[in-house]
């Protein structure tokens, strides 16, 4: 529960990252030390212990601003994600659900999140980088994905998006017998 409320409130608001036109490079190398090899998902676990860290040890909120824009992450976006978050977890509590007290495992958590993506997974085509989803779409990674190369022949995402061409965005390789 604790992980899965986690994403899902990350998921429910504007990603926190920023990415100016003018300073990309320097936000994708500040970035990179919320990556997870396997999951985009793992990557919000990874900033909100990040942000948590930071709120605990905070002097003052114009310092705790400063810290997040030199990690390219948008303090009122990251705010609006913990209120969310709060508001997820007292209604969680009011239902009678309690966080887990041990982290949750890669496959625990991506199982929990498979229950509301089926529409969203996919199989790598063996000829291309495309992927086959439900209903017979097709789609790539999006390029920005640090996991482009890396996923496996099964996929799910948290969205996907029609630009140029249909992409998922948010990504994990999951196993075909978890569904």
């Amino acid at each position: 529960v604790r992980e899965v409320l986690i994403i899902a409130s990350a998921l429910s608001v504007q990603d926190p990252r920023e990415r100016p036109l003018e300073r990309q490079e320097a936000a994708d190398a500040a970035h990179k030390r919320f990556a997870d090899e396997r999951s985009d998902f793992l990557a919000y676990l990874k900033i909100w212990a990040w942000f948590e860290q930071a709120v605990a040890h905070k002097q003052s909120n114009r310092l705790l601003a400063e810290e997040c824009r030199k990690n390219f992450l948008s303090p009122l976006r990251l705010r609006e994600w913990r209120e969310l978050h709060q508001q997820l977890h007292a209604q969680v509590a009011e239902m009678g659900m309690r966080s887990n007290q041990e982290p949750a495992t890669y496959e625990q958590i991506h199982k929990a999140l498979l229950c509301g993506l089926l529409g969203n997974i996919g199989m790598k085509s063996v000829e291309s980088n495309e992927y086959l989803g439900a209903r017979g779409i097709k789609f790539f990674i999006w390029p920005g994905s640090p996991l482009v190369k890396k996923v496996g022949r099964w996929l799910m995402a948290a969205e996907l998006v029609e630009t140029s061409r249909l992409f998922a965005r948010t990504v994990a390789g999951i196993d075909p017998g978890w569904i």
